[in-house]
């Protein structure tokens, strides 16, 4: 169906070259006859989804546990998804982040701790994942609600939203040295936000995120009830 394709092209091209390449490679599709079909506009949904609190426990002879928890999160067109980028980056978005530091560096619970944001059309999620031993999933996960706690109550500090900004800044960069990463880009925007925003405009809006930006979404994100996934050995006692 032509009003579900998008043909992304990156590169030192000529358009008006890659247009003909495209039509000869699809020659024999009788959907290019048809001129008045338009690109399908990406899908926005009036009613959002939301995940179901609760918990999963899959009993597995494995050698560690991994497991997954998460909360509510924002769509993707949302504008605080620039906020969200930045507090991520702050509780559990790489070795300097609080999770890193506090859950494995200082505690040695885990083998691996983070945090990541998940955008959907009509649905969001703020997710934690984590491997460790089976004996330290309890002491894991009360280790990881108490973070959540903290930064829900206080927020990030200065340094954070810097680093945070900075980290953002520096992933969008680095991705415009690949050129199927500029492919990559180009098509999504396409299909999911019917926009191509300019670098210059998104590194805009990741500095215009504040401190009380970042307070205001961890609250109300944060201290939401919990979806939790357990792969592994044995079943933890940990409340939910």
């Amino acid at each position: 169906r032509p009003e579900a394709m998008v043909v992304a092209v990156a590169g030192n091209v000529d358009h008006t070259d890659v247009v003909r390449q495209v039509r000869r490679a699809f020659a024999g599709s009788a959907f290019l006859d048809d001129r008045s079909a338009r690109p399908r506009p990406p899908r926005r949904s009036a009613r959002s989804r939301r995940l179901v609190p609760g918990r999963v426990h899959a009993d597995r002879p494995f050698e560690q546990v991994n497991l997954l928890l998460g909360v509510n999160g924002l769509t993707r067109t949302d504008e605080r998804r620039y906020a969200l980028g930045v507090l991520n980056a702050a509780f559990g978005g790489g070795p300097s982040s609080r999770l890193f530091q506090e859950i494995r560096e200082r505690r040695g619970l885990a083998y691996s701790v983070y945090s990541f944001p998940v955008h959907y059309a009509d649905a969001g999620a703020f997710c934690i994942g984590a491997g460790c031993l089976p004996g330290k999933v309890d002491d894991l996960l009360s280790g990881v609600r108490a973070e959540l706690v903290k930064i829900a109550d206080d927020g990030i500090t200065d340094e954070e939203l810097r680093r945070g900004q900075g980290q953002l800044r520096g992933g969008l960069v680095l991705g415009l040295e690949d050129p199927a990463s500029r492919m990559s880009r180009i098509a999504k925007a396409e299909l999911l936000y019917d926009e191509l925003l300019g670098i210059e405009e998104v590194i805009r809006r990741i500095d215009a995120v504040t401190l009380d930006d970042v307070r205001a979404l961890a609250r109300g994100l944060l201290r939401q009830p919990e979806t939790l996934a357990v792969v592994g050995p044995g079943r933890s006692s940990a409340p939910a």
